[in-house]
């Protein structure tokens, strides 16, 4: 997905913006820079981290920075920030979205007469550089965001650094992603994640609304133009990708979770009762509060049967060579056999998605001796791709494990009841469950609903996108 800092002040800020963007590494694995700017015009890096987390690969750069604004990022997508010159003057920018549309956009421009973009060694356009190039149709910056984001299919949140140093914050039009600003004696800073401000000593100051944009300096804070009247926050971000410790719209992740386990547990045991079980657990480490939330709610013993080691391999994923990232996971995976041998464990996952690495796990657990090992997801079935960010994209729906059980129960014509087979309380859902069972080797699955889930996150319902499960917008 990605996320983004920046901070202007009346002090240096560059150990803000590094720390604060490496607290936001969570939210992407391929690319990463800074930017900063001082009397003497832009300074910027931009970094690989596919291999090396943000703060070993941008340390080096630290003693030459200067300045007293800048942005950084974490990027699952294109290298950015980048740096622009146009008749807005010169600037920095850095987006986090997602651009379904972008080789469209990039013909019309074409046909309008525009004779190039800057290729990257796939031949696409970076999306940064469109975005900037729509930006720059328009007399103003404010208009030209709005435009762009008019004219994206997905979504779009960004940052815009000025040569003053004065940074505009956007929130995507419908708030799909949160903007937080905080605040400290000397000026004022731009987030994805309260904590990463909290830490480094700023208090909360306002929480950009859906569709806003605002100017960030060290003396203030100016509104360019107003929220809109609706929200469509992505709900993963409670599920899934926030960090423990951060709040979106009032409401903390963790507790989020804790609540979200325990009236999973609730509603299963008033439908007919949950598996007598030695152990609950979580699927480290994003399934952990959630399952803890799972064993208070039904009185439960929670556990921790296996534990995933991190000082070395922080991600599974970071390695390029599949054989390779396939053979981390596995190391990863530290069991405790006083907790799985000869016992019954149910495990809670934040969700299931393509159930490859489930399925691994779930052998892993065999293999050390476990006797039953129930399944429970925190979320519904995810049943579509997400057009809006990163999450659960795929090149084919058929990637998800839920529409592809589907297309081998009822093919052409299961595609046309997924609401059903969502719902475990009807026949053809508990059809799925049972074949998802026997893939992957679960004695049972359950998971969320979606009124449990919306529930447990506690604000509005209609203010939620529950894209990937309702494919509704």
């Amino acid at each position: 997905m990605g996320g983004f800092f920046g901070a202007a002040s009346s002090r240096d800020v560059v150990l803000d913006v590094f720390f604060g963007v490496d607290y936001h590494s969570h939210l992407g694995t391929r690319r990463a820079g800074m930017v900063f700017v001082e009397e003497g015009g832009f300074q910027r890096e931009i970094h690989s981290i596919e291999n090396t987390p943000f703060r070993t690969r941008f340390e080096d750069d630290l003693p030459g920075f200067h300045g007293m604004s800048g942005i950084g990022c974490i990027s699952d997508t294109d290298p950015q920030p980048l740096l622009v010159r146009s008749h807005l003057g010169t600037f920095a920018i850095t987006t986090v979205g997602a651009i379904n549309n972008a080789e469209a956009l990039v013909e019309e421009f074409f046909g309008c007469g525009e004779k190039q973009f800057m290729a990257m060694s796939s031949g696409k356009v970076n999306s940064t550089e469109l975005v900037a190039a729509l930006i720059n149709q328009k007399e103003s910056f404010v208009e030209g965001i709005r435009y762009a984001q008019s004219k994206v299919d997905g979504s779009l949140t960004l940052l815009v650094m000025e040569a003053d140093g004065s940074i505009i914050a956007a929130r995507d039009a419908m708030g799909r992603l949160p903007v937080l600003i905080g605040r400290d004696d000397a000026g004022r800073c731009v987030s994805f994640e309260s904590f990463a401000y909290h830490k480094l000593g700023y208090e909360d100051d306002y929480e950009l609304g859906p569709g806003e944009i605002v100017r960030v300096r060290a003396d203030g804070l100016e509104q360019l133009s107003p929220p809109g009247d609706r929200m469509r926050i992505c709900a993963f971000l409670w599920v899934y990708y926030g960090y423990p410790n951060s709040n979106y719209e009032g409401v903390n992740v963790e507790v989020m979770r804790y609540r979200n386990g325990a009236v999973m547990a609730r509603d299963e045991a008033a439908a007919g009762g949950v598996p007598e079980v030695d152990y609950v657990a979580g699927v480290p480490d994003s399934g952990v509060p959630h399952a803890i939330g799972y064993a208070q709610g039904c009185g439960g013993t929670f556990a921790r049967p296996f534990i995933k080691y991190t000082p070395t391999w922080a991600r599974s994923f970071m390695p390029t060579n599949q054989e390779v990232r396939n053979r981390v996971a596995k190391m990863k995976q530290i069991h405790i056999p006083e907790l799985i041998e000869g016992k019954k464990l149910l495990f809670v996952d934040d969700s299931i998605v393509r159930g490859t690495q489930l399925r691994e796990t779930v052998d892993f657990l065999y293999g050390c001796g476990a006797e039953e090992v129930h399944m429970r997801s925190a979320c519904p079935p995810i049943m579509f791709s997400c057009k809006y960010l990163s999450f659960s994209s795929s090149k084919s729906e058929m990637d998800l494990i839920a529409r592809r059980v589907v297309q081998d129960l009822e093919g052409d014509e299961g595609q046309k009841h997924l609401a059903e087979y969502a719902d475990a309380s009807t026949e053809r859902g508990q059809c799925m469950l049972k074949t998802i069972c026997e893939q992957l080797g679960f004695d049972s699955l359950g998971y969320q609903s979606l009124p449990g889930m919306l529930e447990a996150i506690g604000i509005d319902p209609e203010s939620v996108c529950t894209y990937c499960w309702t494919g509704r917008e």
